[in-house]
């Protein structure tokens, strides 16, 4: 029977349990977010485990967690995430922490060629640990947290160290430490996307959906009402109404607030409280008079091209070999910038981000003879 979870809610609880965690060599890390349910969503509850506690943050009831910043940027303390990408951002966009020494065990398991990799069946078909996913979509921004969403947010955790032990073994056995970690860098680097909304953001919906330059008025107008709506109702936009019904809207737009009830996938009670504001909008983009131009996309040279799609032919070839996915051998970004540059060196490989020492000394050669046959 699993201990519950210690619930940390006030500074001193969180101060106490920074000194038990600043001495352990590895801890796990997980956090939950409301991003489903809010229009911005934020970090409710980060969770720990080592290998005698779990710990759950409530980040709602803490003002100020800054404590934890060193702990999870110390690099003499192995943080442990399964799927970190998302967590990482999540933690340095709500409380700016940096993290080092990652481990991530989703990204071990595809090293190691698993295909089930999500936690649920990862802990089933390696420890023999069953984990319902069921609470994943949950709204964590409920307060007072029930016991069920606790007990979750702890298995989340909980395992996670001896999921990490059990996969290190393989990846040791296999010769793959030394890939893995350049696979782990790899997820640990990312770009902070802007939270501000944009309003040019809906040519990405005219594109492949040929739209005349009438529509394209009409999309935007809506594009730009479906936010100001989200924001109204702290919901996400895309939650509120899909890409789809805009499309509807667009394509066969209403004359009236009851045509509207017509239309898949608007909820009835916005077209009750927002109705004539879609009426409004639509009316706006039908006359309107201005020439909407789409931003210019790059335009790639054919021989540039050519060089990405021999990179990408080999990089399938070689991931079927070795029986992985094929970003587990390079990313896509590395494979263009490859094919941009054109190296003809094992030395102007150097400085190609995501083609660390690893994969220069063990495809080098291989990337140098695909870019160079084009």
């Amino acid at each position: 029977m699993l201990a519950p979870a210690t619930y940390i809610e006030t500074k001193a609880a969180l101060d106490a349990a920074v000194i038990r965690l600043s001495a352990e060599a590895r801890i796990a890390c997980d956090t939950e977010s409301n991003s489903m349910h809010a229009y911005r969503g934020r970090t409710c509850l980060i969770q720990f485990s080592t290998p005698r506690e779990d710990l759950l943050i409530d980040t709602l009831a803490i003002v100020d967690v800054s404590a934890l910043a060193p702990v999870l940027a110390d690099p003499a303390i192995e943080k442990v995430f399964h799927a970190a990408e998302f967590d990482l951002i999540c933690l340095k966009r709500d409380f700016d922490f940096n993290v080092h020494n990652v481990f991530d065990t989703m990204a071990a398991a595809r090293v190691c060629g698993y295909q089930r990799i999500g936690l649920g069946n990862m802990l089933d078909d390696l420890l023999g640990v069953a984990h319902s996913k069921k609470h994943q979509t949950d709204d964590w921004a409920r307060r007072p947290l029930p016991a069920g969403f606790r007990r979750y947010a702890q298995m989340d955790t909980h395992h996670l160290l001896a999921l990490r032990d059990a996969l290190y073994a393989e990846l040791q056995a296999a010769d793959r430490l030394e890939e893995a970690r350049e696979y782990f860098a790899d997820v640990t680097r990312f770009e902070l996307k802007s939270g501000e909304f944009d309003p040019e953001g809906f040519w990405a919906l005219c594109r492949p959906n040929s739209l005349n330059g009438r529509q394209v008025a009409i999309l935007r107008e809506l594009y730009i009402l479906r936010d100001e709506l989200a924001q109204s109702v702290d919901r996400p936009s895309h939650q509120l109404i899909s890409n789809k019904a805009l499309l509807q809207l667009v394509k066969l737009p209403p004359r009236s607030v009851k045509q509207l009830y017509d239309v898949r996938g608007l909820p009835a009670w916005l077209i009750r409280q927002s109705g004539d504001e879609f009426i409004q909008a639509i009316q706006h983009g039908k006359a309107s008079r201005v020439d909407y131009v789409a931003p210019e996309q790059e335009t790639i040279p054919q021989k540039v091209v050519d060089r990405y799609s021999a990179l990408h032919s080999w990089r399938r070839e070689t991931a079927q070999a070795r029986g992985v996915e094929s970003d587990v051998i390079i990313s896509k970004d590395a494979l263009w910038a490859i094919a941009r540059r054109k190296p003809a060196s094992a030395d102007e490989l150097d400085g190609i981000r995501g083609l660390g020492p690893w994969r220069r000394k063990t495809y080098g050669a291989a990337l140098l003879a695909a870019v160079n046959g084009r």
